[in-house]
């Protein structure tokens, strides 16, 4: 058993209704102790029985059944976040980058090494983005509202899904999990 930051990937968006309530009490019947939410966005901590990846299928299909819908989940241990949070490539200045504009999508899996090579060399303009392992690394020059560096460009670019928040949820997340 081990402490995992477990992120579901685009709920309580486009009609995918999750309320978190409902995620603390699947995560508790899969066998989840030390279960908590952090706001309305899929982020839930927890203490996760046997193999984490086993359950966060078993979350997956949980979820699945009782909404309706599929969703990714994709979860860390919190030493892993803090450690992706640490490499995090570009400026944290608070007047140059403004911590809510800087993302870590954290990915399913790490794409392939071609996938990555070839994503790291795009010129996305105001944006930035680089993706080492099973994490992209993004900034967001205007916002991730206005980007055309959307979720969608991300998976068709790199191969894997991915879910992504901003470093002050990342670090609040890994606080929270501590």
């Amino acid at each position: 058993m081990g402490r995992r930051i477990v992120l579901l990937r685009a709920v309580n968006v486009g009609g995918a209704k999750l309320p978190m309530a409902d995620l603390r009490e699947i995560a508790g019947a899969l066998g989840a102790t030390e279960v908590s939410t952090f706001i309305a966005s899929g982020n839930l901590i927890c203490t996760v029985p046997g193999e984490p990846a086993a359950f966060d299928r078993a979350l997956e299909k949980a979820v699945e059944e009782r909404f309706g819908y599929f969703r990714e989940v994709i979860s860390r241990t919190p030493e892993e976040l803090a450690a992706a949070l640490a490499a995090y490539p570009f400026e944290r200045d608070a007047e140059q980058a403004r911590p809510k504009f800087s993302y870590l999508h954290v990915l399913v899996a790490a794409p392939t090494p071609a996938a990555a090579a070839a994503f790291n060399q795009i010129d996305f303009g105001a944006d930035r983005a680089a993706v080492s392992g099973d994490i992209a690394y993004l900034h967001y020059g205007e916002g991730a509202g206005t980007s055309k560096l959307t979720p969608a460009v991300l998976v068709r670019r790199l191969g894997v899904q991915g879910t992504a928040r901003n470093l002050n949820t990342i670090a609040k997340l890994i606080e929270l999990a501590s």
